[in-house]
């Protein structure tokens, strides 16, 4: 009997669709490395290359420089001209929302949120956010300690800072900046460690102009985008709100 010979990276291939389709590696989530890949399959480097070069042309894999390979994903589209919550924004969009508490405490919070809030003692709520069961965004965020003295860990993990606070909220200022992922937030956002991550500090305000709440939120770059409506064009095409770092 004639033996049917196989081409090696369309077997890989073959795999890898496999396990796509089968939901081992879901929409968002990063693939193993080319190397992992390479010592899993027993093949060459450049042959888990061309296989996933292949799944590319399908639309079904995706890669960015410092992430690596990763299955596709509806970005989290945030827009920037209106004061909401993370959760409230993926409701609007269909998707399935969730956070994790990972620490609740009443400390003593860094110098920058000392300075910006003007208290001595802040509740700090870090979490991670989930869509559709993938984590998009690492949250820290303090209160102080007067405003938060009532909550509790369970209040925080169901409902946002401002349905809990007993006052009527201002405006917030936010300022959007980008980093590379520390070991930590590699973790929690299951990206590689120094892959590229957008960081955006949210300055909330009172109706009377004090700051009432300070969030730290840190994306994976490549599952993020913020967008801003402007009402009619200026006379720059630059984008608006942009400032030079020193």
């Amino acid at each position: 009997m004639r033996q049917v010979r196989t081409i090696r990276y369309r077997d890989i291939a073959d795999d890898l669709r496999r396990r796509v389709e089968d939901g081992e590696f879901t929409a968002g989530r990063l693939l193993p490395s080319e190397s992992e890949l390479s010592g899993s399959y027993r093949a060459a480097r450049v042959t888990i290359r061309k296989a996933l070069e292949a799944l590319r042309v399908e639309g079904l894999v995706d890669s960015r420089q410092g992430f690596g390979w990763f299955v596709p994903a509806d970005t989290v589209r945030q827009p920037l001209a209106q004061l909401a919550t993370i959760e409230a924004q993926l409701v609007q969009e269909g998707r399935r929302s969730e956070r994790r508490i990972l620490d609740f405490a009443f400390v003593r919070p860094p110098a920058r949120v000392r300075a910006r809030l003007g208290v001595d003692k802040a509740l700090m709520v870090r979490r991670v956010n989930l869509a559709d069961g993938e984590p998009f965004a690492r949250v820290t965020v303090w209160c102080p300690e007067e405003l938060g003295a009532d909550l509790s860990r369970a209040q925080v993990q169901e409902h946002s800072f401002y349905d809990l606070l007993p006052i009527t909220l201002g405006g917030a200022t936010q300022t959007i900046g980008a980093d590379a992922a520390d070991e930590r937030d590699a973790e929690l956002l299951h990206v590689p460690v120094g892959s590229p991550v957008l960081v955006c500090e949210r300055l909330t305000c009172d109706a009377t102009g004090t700051p009432v709440l300070l969030g730290e939120y840190v994306f994976p770059a490549h599952r993020t985008e913020f967008t801003v409506d402007l009402v009619r064009p200026t006379s720059s095409i630059a984008p608006s709100g942009l400032r030079l770092l020193e």
